[in-house]
C-alpha cells in the first residue's frame, strides 16, 4: 500500500522539547530539509506502490535514509545507528520529537530501493540537484559538463607480468626474423602455447619457484 503520512501531535508531548527547539537552525541538513519538496516526493514515489495492502513506511523517513546514507557513505545498520543517536538525521527525516527506536529494519531500505528501481533513483538524484541549485551550493554552469574520474573503472588491461613479456618479445623477434628470411631452428610458439596458461595457474597459486 502507499506510503503512510508521518504525523505528530504536539500537544501529546507538551513536556518535551521540540528537535527545531534544540538543533542549530543553520545546520546543512536542517537548510536541505526545508528546500527540498517532501510533498512532491511523496506524490511522486507513491506511483510505486500499490492502493491494497499494508500501508508502507513514510516516504520523508526512507527518503531520508536513503539521502543520509549516501551523504555519508553508510551502510543501511549504520545510517539507522546515526539515525538514532543524531538529532539533525531525526529532524531531517520527519520527526518532531526526539525518538529512542529505531525507525525501521535494516531490510526496509533494501525493499525500497528494489521498489524504486533505477528509474526512481535517478529522479531523487534530480531533486537533490535542484535543491543545490536553490541553496546555491552549485551553479547552473557546473552541470552544463561533468568530470569523470575513470581511475578505478574497469578495462580491457591486463599486467604486463615477465612472463607474457617474454612471450611478446619472442613474437616480435620471431616476426623480425620472418622478415628478413632469416630460417630459425626453432620458434618456441608451440612451448609458449602450452607453458603460458601453466605459469598463469603457478602465479595463481603463489608456485613462482
Amino acid at each position: 500500500m502507499k506510503p503512510r503520512q508521518t504525523k505528530q501531535d504536539p500537544q501529546k508531548d507538551l513536556f518535551r522539547p521540540q528537535l527545531i527547539d534544540i538543533i542549530n537552525p543553520n545546520h546543512a541538513l536542517v537548510r536541505l530539509a526545508k528546500v527540498l519538496d517532501w510533498d512532491r516526493l511523496d506524490t511522486k514515489l507513491g506511483t510505486h506502490f500499490a492502493t491494497v495492502g499494508a500501508a508502507a513506511l513514510p516516504t520523508r523517513l526512507m527518503v531520508g535514509l536513503l539521502y543520509l546514507q549516501h551523504l555519508y557513505n553508510l551502510s543501511d545498520e549504520m545510517v539507522l545507528e546515526q539515525w538514532l543517536e543524531s538529532p539533525y538525521y531525526q529532524y531531517f527525516c520527519g520527526e518532531t520529537f526526539f525518538q529512542h527506536d529505531f525507525p525501521c529494519h535494516p531490510t526496509s531500505l533494501v525493499k525500497w530501493r528494489k521498489r524504486l528501481g533505477e528509474e526512481g533513483c535517478e529522479w531523487l538524484l534530480t531533486q537533490t540537484i535542484q535543491a543545490g541549485l536553490k541553496l546555491k551550493v552549485i551553479k547552473s554552469a557546473s552541470l552544463k559538463r561533468v568530470i569523470v574520474d575513470t581511475t578505478v573503472q574497469e578495462k580491457n588491461i591486463t599486467f604486463p607480468t615477465d612472463a607474457k613479456l617474454y612471450s611478446k618479445a619472442r613474437q616480435q623477434l620471431t616476426q623480425v626474423a620472418k622478415d628478413l628470411a632469416i630460417t630459425l631452428r626453432q620458434t618456441y610458439d608451440k612451448a609458449c602455447h602450452e607453458l603460458m596458461p601453466k605459469i598463469g595457474r603457478y602465479g595463481h597459486a603463489k608456485q613462482y619457484k
